[in-house]
């Protein structure tokens, strides 16, 4: 439709039509669809036409969301209902074989490993033969590692066979390569004369492949970003929070943001919906709302103003009323309950979902704390360089005994398999974005300003940003909400 046309349709309806209203229209996919639902929406005793009448329209969709497409959301992996742990011994020897079994086979695709037992036998003689000289592979989980007195570094590495030393020397080019208990790695090099220490010239993590391509939705659907609202506490940003829901329903969109907004289709949310109660010591000090069920009927109120069109899939973290052990199952029924709409599906900690084809792994993302502790460079300033080191070890939290408390699982259910296409995280408060061998990073801020923890230890939180994920194309946007 040319600018006449439009123009002209409107006259005859005796509207009179701003510049940036007609820039709007004629930029939208289906100008006469558009025009239709402007016709049918405006105040009758309206007679200009403003760019933000045209947004304010355009965003609001048909209830089943983009040209009338209904959501497409597949829960992949999810724990809720599947717990089998009762904390048995037993239970932490097959959780640790699982992890073992699932990474190691990644990596015998790539290498040609042997197991410790048989390089072991050899402990005793005086010199290898030459066969043995030749360079070989092992996988096995770091059990210890430490620095030598010399500066070399010294890892364990055990398998189902047995455990053998691992020397790193200090001058090789892997010297620098970081190593974190628990993690299962493949380490290439030649057994030293006596069987009993092997000699690295290599190491390598499960990794994501270099042909790995991501997947992309057939519509021009969006996905907004969100975790850590954290409603209840005093430091909770509600106006900025408001914002977003006003921004999301169609008031004070920019031109610029209208196009946007008129695709946003989804909402996926990492965790911390509440503050929590008894969650560290103090914690009532810096509560604005005291009861945590009081905590989640106000979240209730605010997502219920979220309109119908867009779903919203919600995961906890280790603020909400689920068990602290991860995974966790998704919130209680007499949480879920108190959200009135449903355009809502609730999953555990961590799940994979498919959203419009598009693959998403949700991981609250506490085992940041574990890495940011016991890895190189590591900081909460960049969560998205932590998250690019999971993805290399294709687990969510590859350290036992931190921080993170893992229940023993028959199965691993932090292994990051199959790929996702976007892994999404949230804890650390800070924005980080980035892609890795093509699957998407994103960690996404909070809703909460600073707390006194968060004062003392120097960190500076990324409040009211969200990352806008472009399920077609692939591309990122982040929007800021007030000040």
């Amino acid at each position: 439709m040319h600018d006449m046309d439009i123009v002209k349709v409107l006259a005859n309806k005796g509207y009179i039509l701003e510049p940036d209203a007609l820039d709007m229209l004629k930029g939208s996919r289906d100008p006469d669809e558009l025009i239709g639902r402007l016709l049918s929406g405006l105040d009758p005793s309206a007679f200009i036409i403003s760019g933000k009448d045209v947004a304010r329209i355009a965003i609001k969709p048909a209830a089943t969301g983009i040209a009338g497409t209904p959501p497409d959301i597949r829960i992949l992996k999810d724990i809720t209902n599947n717990s089998t742990c009762i904390g048995d011994y037993d239970e932490f020897v097959g959780y640790f074989r699982n992890r073992f079994s699932i990474l190691g086979d990644m990596m015998r695709n790539r290498i040609s490993s042997r197991p410790i037992e048989s390089i072991l036998k050899k402990k005793g003689m005086r010199s290898a033969s030459s066969s043995e000289k030749n360079e070989i592979s092992i996988i096995g989980i770091v059990s210890d590692h430490r620095v030598t007195a010399n500066g070399h570094r010294l890892i364990e590495v055990e398998d189902q066979t047995g455990s053998i030393s691992v020397l790193i020397m200090k001058d090789s080019d892997i010297c620098d390569m970081p190593v974190l208990l628990d993690e299962v790695i493949g380490v290439t090099g030649v057994p030293a004369s006596d069987g009993g220490l092997f000699i690295a010239s290599s190491i390598i993590y499960p990794d994501v492949p270099y042909t790995n391509v991501a997947r992309h939705s057939d519509e021009p659907a969006v996905a907004a970003l969100i975790s850590d609202v954290h409603v209840g506490s005093d430091t909770f940003l509600e106006d900025n929070w408001l914002s977003f829901l006003d921004w999301i329903n169609g008031d004070s969109v920019s031109d610029q943001d209208a196009d946007l907004v008129s695709r946003l289709k989804y909402i996926v949310v990492a965790g911390d919906l509440v503050d929590g109660i008894g969650i560290y010591p103090g914690q009532d000090k810096e509560l604005h709302i005291l009861d945590i069920y009081d905590q989640y009927k106000k979240t209730a109120e605010y997502f219920d103003q979220i309109p119908k069109h867009i779903s919203v899939v919600i995961s906890p973290g280790n603020h909400d009323a689920v068990r602290q052990a991860e995974p966790q199952p998704a919130l209680p029924e007499e949480i879920r309950s108190m959200f009135r709409n449903d355009n809502i599906t609730f999953v555990g900690n961590p799940a994979a979902v498919e959203i419009e084809g598009v693959r998403f792994l949700i991981y609250h993302g506490r085992s940041i704390d574990d890495m940011v502790s016991n890895l190189p460079g590591a900081s909460y300033s960049y969560p998205e360089k932590v998250m690019v080191e999971l993805l290399k070890r294709r687990h969510l939290s590859p350290i036992y005994g931190g921080r993170v408390m893992i229940a023993p699982e028959s199965k691993d259910h932090f292994v990051i398999d199959p790929l996702p296409d976007v892994i999404h995280s949230g804890h650390v408060h800070t924005v980080g974005i980035c892609r890795y061998r093509g699957v998407l990073l994103a960690n996404s801020g909070t809703w909460q300003g600073q707390t006194e923890f968060q004062k003392r230890m120097n960190i500076q939180p990324d409040p009211a940003r969200i990352p806008l994920v472009d399920l077609k194309s692939g591309e990122v946007s982040v929007i800021k909400f007030g000040e």
